[in-house]
C-alpha cells in the first residue's frame, strides 16, 4: 500500500470512524480501523460488532492494498501532525505494520491483517428512503434525551422509529424511560409507508447526531426488522436494532386533561433552573402551585434551604399543586421552539402532556413526583 492524503480530510474521517471503537477490547483487532486504499480512494472502516461505519476520503493511491491499525492511536498521531501536512501511508508486503510519514515525522505502526477484520454483513435491506438531514436531525434530537438508560428494560434504550396513519402517513420518533416521553413526527417520506418499527439503539443514535452535522442536505436510510444503515454522502453508518418490542406508547400520552397551563418557555426555563438550585442531587424535585393567572414555583430542601419564584401565566382553571423533577423539565423546554409552552394538566398525580404552543410535530408527557 502506498497512499498520499491531505492531513485535514485523513483526521476528520478518522474522527468519524474512532468514536466507534470502544477502548476497552478483548477481542484485539476490534481496536484497529481498517484502511484499504483503492480506486475510490481511502476507505477507512470500524466497528465494535453492532455498530460498523465507513467513509472514503480523496487520496492519491500509487499501490492498493489494505490493512488494520490501531484506531485511537493513528487518530492521536494525525491530530498532533502540523497543519496543512500531506500525510503518506505505507504498508509492506506482509502489512504487519504501517509506515506513517508526513514531513519529518515517521511512525511505524503494528498492523493486523485485513482477513480478521469482522464485516457487519448487512443483508437485504428492502426499505429505502431519503429524508432532509434537518428532518433526521429534529426526529433525533426533540426524542433522545428521553431514551432510558436502564439495562433491564434494553427494549427503551433506544428510539423507536416507526410509521402511523394520522392525517396521512407520518414518521413517528419515540423515546421513553418510564418517567418522560419524547414524540416527534414528519411526514413520511416516499418509500417509508410499510417499513417495520425498528428500535434504534443509544450509540447508534448519539453517532447519527455527530455526524449529521457534517452531512449534506440529505441523508438515505435503509432498513430490515435486524438492521439499519444511514448513509451520509462518504459516511455509511450500519448497526444492529434493538431486538425486543416497543410498549404501547399510546397508553400513557393523556387525552382528557382539562387544565390548561400556558408559560414564556424562556421565562420558565429561567426560573426552574434558578429555584433548583437548592434542590438535593437525588430528590430534585420542584413543586408548581397553580392559582388564577400566577404560578408560584417552591424547592424545600431540609439540608440546604428553600426558594421560591412567581411567574405571571395564563391559567384559568382550579388551584393546583403538581410536583416535576427540575431536570426533566429543563431537558422538555430545551425542546420547545417557540415563545410558549403548553402544559395540559388534570391532578398532582396523574401525567402532564406539554407541547411547543406554536408548532405541531411534537410532545412530551412527564411523570409528576410527590412533593
Amino acid at each position: 500500500m502506498k497512499v498520499t492524503l491531505e492531513r485535514a480530510e485523513l483526521l476528520k474521517a478518522l474522527a468519524h470512524v474512532h468514536r466507534v471503537v470502544e477502548r476497552r477490547n478483548t477481542i484485539p483487532i476490534l481496536a484497529n480501523v481498517l484502511i484499504r486504499a483503492g480506486k475510490a480512494g481511502l476507505e477507512l472502516k470500524a466497528t465494535d460488532l453492532d455498530l460498523e461505519i465507513v467513509e472514503t476520503v480523496a487520496a492519491e493511491v500509487k499501490q492498493a492494498s489494505a490493512t488494520t491499525v490501531p484506531a485511537h492511536m493513528i487518530y492521536d498521531i494525525v491530530r498532533k501532525l502540523p497543519e496543512g501536512a500531506q500525510v503518506e501511508l505505507q504498508a509492506s508486503g506482509d502489512r504487519s505494520a504501517l509506515l506513517v510519514r508526513a514531513g519529518r515525522s515517521r511512525f511505524t505502526l503494528q498492523a493486523l491483517p485485513e482477513t480478521d477484520f469482522p464485516d457487519l454483513a448487512a443483508g437485504e435491506l428492502p426499505h429505502k428512503f431519503k429524508l432532509a438531514s434537518k428532518d433526521l436531525k429534529r426526529l433525533v434530537d426533540k426524542t433522545q434525551f428521553a431514551i432510558s438508560t436502564e439495562e433491564t428494560r434494553y427494549y427503551l434504550n433506544g428510539i423507536y422509529l416507526h410509521t402511523v396513519e394520522d392525517k396521512g402517513t407520518k414518521l413517528r420518533a419515540v423515546a421513553t424511560d418510564g418517567h418522560r416521553l419524547a414524540q416527534a413526527e414528519m411526514p413520511a417520506p416516499k418509500g417509508a409507508t410499510g417499513m417495520p418499527g425498528v428500535i434504534v439503539p443509544r450509540k447508534t443514535v448519539a453517532e447519527v447526531q455527530r455526524l449529521i452535522e457534517d452531512a449534506g442536505d440529505e441523508v438515505e436510510v435503509e432498513l430490515s426488522p435486524a438492521k439499519i444503515r444511514f448513509s451520509f454522502g462518504k459516511v455509511v453508518l450500519t448497526s444492529k436494532l434493538i431486538d425486543g418490542t416497543f410498549p404501547d406508547y399510546g397508553r400513557v400520552i393523556p387525552a382528557s386533561n382539562d387544565k390548561t397551563l400556558v408559560v414564556n418557555k424562556a421565562e420558565f426555563a429561567a426560573a426552574v433552573d434558578r429555584v433548583s438550585t437548592v434542590s438535593s442531587e437525588r430528590g430534585r424535585a420542584v413543586k408548581l402551585s397553580l392559582a388564577d393567572g400566577k404560578l408560584t414555583l417552591s424547592v424545600t430542601n431540609p439540608d440546604s434551604g428553600s426558594a421560591t419564584e412567581e411567574l405571571e401565566v395564563e391559567y384559568a382553571s382550579e388551584a393546583l399543586d403538581i410536583g416535576f423533577n427540575s431536570r426533566y423539565l429543563l431537558d422538555i423546554t430545551a425542546q420547545i421552539e417557540g415563545e410558549k409552552a403548553e402544559l395540559k394538566l388534570a391532578d398532582p398525580g396523574s401525567p402532564t402532556l406539554l407541547r411547543d404552543q406554536d408548532s405541531a410535530g411534537a410532545l412530551y408527557v412527564l411523570m409528576p413526583m410527590r412533593v
